[in-house]
């Protein structure tokens, strides 16, 4: 008997591996999406700014909800139409699976080579760490190089005091932000200290404040705070490098060193990702998170959509890397276009 309960488990289990079960959620699919396109509608800042037919969408998604059979078909409608935001900083949550986005940089180019970047030429592979930064010098010495990968890993002032330290004898620093999707917005503002001669304000912020899809609160200034950097202060020429997957807090760090001293912006359009995101349960327990908070520079222009840079400088050679050199020259002349 304990044979054949045996062989029993083992076949509802092989039969739980190759056939996905039907919907089961508490909540009928169509109560799902209504309350995921009802939370995105009320409580989604940009929702205007994305130029999407959101009315529309409500009806189509709807309609394909009454087709749902199994939790993951109504996970992938659920996906679908959150995707039609192009927001990186939208996702949804279950079980068994995270959506994301991937169409907000799709079709731009990487701009981007780790190994080149860690070549000889460059970092190669004794490179310094500090914090969560590796860096060096190149060009014989007269430039100092810094690849921020994340900043989900901070940099503290002592950090940043034997970087800069290192750098002293050095005619610029470049910041490689390339790749970097975001992370920790305070290791991002207090990363860009270090570039900042006084506290400098450099956008605004502003949060949802009911239903709407404009009702918004007044701008508030976000800031530079220079405070703990004094000892950390980098006078000469910064040159911040990036691309279409600098996103998030990168996006915003980037857009901040735009009003820093003597910083130039080369590589490509970054990702955009200009909001601070939040989270909501659907009735069926996954969750959504979206932005609801959203940040604009200092002319007060969204961010959400990406940072053009001062110089657009493409990725073309296996041999070297076209964005750092052209930042070496921008170094040589002082950051002269």
């Amino acid at each position: 008997m304990k044979k054949i309960s045996y062989i029993l488990l083992i076949a509802l289990l092989l039969a739980a591996c190759t056939e996905e079960p039907e919907y089961s959620k508490y909540n009928t699919a169509r109560d799902n999406v209504e309350a995921l396109w009802n939370i995105i509608d009320k409580k989604y800042c940009f929702v205007e700014e994305k130029n999407v037919d959101w009315n529309t969408l409500h009806d189509e998604y709807l309609g394909y909800a009454d087709t749902v059979k199994t939790d993951r078909q109504l996970f992938t409608v659920m996906a679908d139409m959150l995707d039609h935001l192009q927001d990186g900083h939208v996702n949804l949550y279950s079980e068994f699976d995270v959506s994301r986005c991937r169409s907000w940089y799709e079709g731009y180019p990487v701009n981007y080579s780790e190994s080149l970047l860690y070549s000889e030429r460059y970092l190669g592979k004794d490179y310094k760490i500090a914090g969560g930064i590796h860096y060096d010098t190149i060009a014989g010495g007269k430039v100092g190089l810094i690849h921020y990968s994340s900043f989900s890993s901070g940099v503290g002032v002592m950090n940043m005091a034997w970087v800069l330290g290192y750098f002293q004898y050095c005619d610029g620093i470049i910041i490689d932000m390339r790749n970097n999707g975001g992370g920790s917005l305070e290791y991002a503002r207090s990363f860009a200290s270090s570039f900042f001669s006084e506290p400098r304000q450099v956008g605004w912020w502003s949060h949802k404040t009911g239903e709407g899809h404009f009702d918004m609160s007044e701008l508030e200034p976000m800031t530079i705070d220079t405070t703990q950097y004094k000892l950390t202060r980098w006078t000469k020429p910064v040159v911040v490098l990036c691309n279409r997957k600098s996103y998030s807090a990168t996006n915003f760090f980037i857009s901040a060193m735009r009003y820093a001293d003597n910083c130039l912006i080369i590589g490509g359009k970054t990702g955009g990702g200009g909001g601070m995101p939040l989270s909501y349960e659907l009735p069926c327990g996954w969750m959504v998170r979206f932005s609801s908070v959203k940040m604009c520079d200092l002319e007060k222009n969204s961010i959400e959509d990406g940072i053009n840079p001062n110089k657009e400088v493409t990725l073309k050679s296996d041999k070297y890397d076209d964005i750092i050199e052209a930042a070496i020259s921008a170094i040589d002349n002082d950051l002269r276009l």
